[in-house]
């Protein structure tokens, strides 16, 4: 038995749990994300509120790609149980 084998065989039982924590951690991630996102552009606001508008479309666009992306990621995470 080579050693690939032995390995698969061993993470073979942790699909089921595997599945969820990735899910957990794409949600981390995104939230962490959409969190900064959002301060940086309060403080960018407070610095030029004149830019408010562009500032805001701006942070609008990046937290829905990042969504988007968790969005995702929490399929194909989820997908692995199936």
């Amino acid at each position: 038995m080579t050693l690939l084998n032995i390995l698969l065989q061993a993470t073979a039982n942790l699909g089921p749990m595997a599945a969820p924590i990735g899910a957990g951690l794409v949600v981390l991630g995104a939230s962490l994300g959409i969190g900064k996102i959002g301060a940086n552009a309060m403080e960018a606001i407070a610095r030029q509120p004149e830019a408010a508008s562009d500032i805001r479309m701006s942070m609008i666009i990046v937290a829905a790609l990042i969504e988007g992306a968790s969005l995702f990621a929490i399929v194909v995470c989820l997908m692995a149980l199936g």
